[in-house]
């Protein structure tokens, strides 16, 4: 199980570094054994952060990330390398991961020379060949190209088969499918979920809702680095109480009307605001020179396996006495 407790992360920014970014602030959450847990969110309201800090990319700022209990930042040498081989990422980009230079099938021989000298390399082919084949690609026709040479689903897919070769327990999923047709994308969709029924964690990172509740149990919805809702992906999709989850549900595409009435839900602009509510000058029920504007409001579980961060949206007549801890 992987777990996120308090994660935050401060990027130094301006002249000499004298301001503050918050790119992530005081995220909680858990993503068990074989489940799937959707992180959605607009661009820039650090999703991918928090997959880069959960890879070890870039460092935390506060808080911890725990797996199976161990705090991953005190990770070192050999624990950090058992690490990386039970915890993968594939990004939005697949031709960012390869080396041009380089045949695209190197980074199954760089697999091997780390996690598997001693495997003999005829039997190393046959793991390679069918990691290919589970994940619906032809070793005769992908093999020894190079990245130019091949799609961008085939690339993704590439990924893929990498981490199944190495046995991975959790997949950092980031905007895998952004950049795929529609056929593909429901090709990956439906390997991943069959890797998940295998045991394997996703954490799914998308802006886009229905690709969230499709594949995911869970979902966190994230605004600004902050979570502004998160739970059961149906409690959440059926009965979304913060204004912003209610903003991102009312802005999908539909058939029945025309995409300029659709269009119309998002209004307001950022705020700077540091001490209230991050989503304060966008929201249409703050309370504008109210608590809205003073505090941030903090993760509240307003029924089971539900939580939302909002002083308003009915929270004060169903929350439950305590506050997540999460």
């Amino acid at each position: 199980m992987l777990s996120l407790d308090g994660v935050s992360k401060v990027y130094q920014v301006g002249t000499f570094g004298g301001k503050e970014l918050h790119a992530v602030s005081d995220v909680s959450f858990d993503v068990t054994d074989g489940a799937v847990v959707s992180l959605i969110g607009e661009s820039g309201s650090g999703k991918s952060t928090i997959g880069k800090m959960i890879l070890r990319l870039i460092s935390i700022s506060a808080g911890t990330i725990l797996s199976d209990g161990v705090d991953i930042s005190t990770l070192q040498g050999r624990a950090l390398k058992e690490y990386y081989r039970n915890v993968q990422g594939v990004f939005q980009d697949p031709f960012s991961s390869y080396n041009p230079i380089f045949k695209a099938d190197r980074v199954f021989k760089t697999i091997r020379e780390e996690f598997f000298p001693q495997v003999p390399g005829s039997e190393w082919n046959n793991r390679v060949e069918g990691a290919l084949q589970v994940v619906g690609l032809n070793p005769a026709h992908v093999l020894d190209k190079f990245p130019h040479q091949l799609s961008g689903g085939q690339l993704q897919r590439f990924l893929i088969a990498r981490a199944l070769l190495l046995d991975v327990r959790f997949l950092v999923a980031d905007e895998i499918i952004s950049m795929l047709d529609a056929s593909t994308r429901i090709d990956v969709l439906n390997l991943l979920a069959d890797l998940k029924s295998r045991g394997l964690s996703v954490l799914f990172i998308t802006h886009d809702l229905s690709l969230g509740y499709y594949i995911s149990e869970r979902s966190v919805i994230l605004y600004r680095g902050c979570v502004m809702e998160m739970g059961r992906t149906e409690k959440i999709y059926d009965r979304p109480l913060h204004p912003y989850t209610q903003m991102l549900m009312a802005s999908v595409p539909r058939l029945d009307r025309k995409w300029e009435e659709a269009a119309n839900v998002m209004k307001g602009q950022q705020s700077d605001l540091i001490s209230g509510c991050v989503y304060y000058a966008r929201c249409p029920v703050a309370a504008r020179n109210g608590m809205c504007s003073r505090g941030r409001p903090a993760l509240v579980e307003v029924e089971d396996d539900h939580f939302v961060a909002c002083f308003h949206a009915g929270i004060g007549t169903m929350a439950t006495a305590r506050s997540s801890e999460r």
